[in-house]
């Protein structure tokens, strides 16, 4: 869990994937078509890839991938980002880490 931790908080916006996930994609292209280059960890290419993935569950992302942290905050997965994104709200939680 420490390494998840750390590893949200170094940058504004990270993202945990799956090298082979559709939805992770997905998520990465909407984040740059709002002007945000965020870091993505693929935990698949990680030794310590399993322990990452039970940690993403146990701090409450309801899949392990894509898990979303903007400013170190676990924002969720694809059901949360679509629907900030489609209320609006997303937009506006990464204005300032819009290049």
């Amino acid at each position: 869990m420490d390494k998840v931790m750390r590893l949200a908080s170094e940058k504004g916006v990270v993202i945990f994937t799956k090298s082979s996930c559709c939805l992770c994609y997905a998520v990465n292209i909407l984040f740059q078509e709002i002007g945000v280059r965020p870091v993505v960890h693929e935990i698949d290419q990680d030794p310590e890839g399993r322990e990452m993935e039970k940690a993403l569950l146990r701090l409450g992302c309801p899949v392990p991938v894509p898990a979303v942290f903007i400013g170190g905050k676990l924002m969720g997965s694809t059901n949360e980002i679509m629907s900030l994104h489609l209320s609006g709200s997303l937009t506006q939680l990464l204005k300032p880490y819009q290049s």
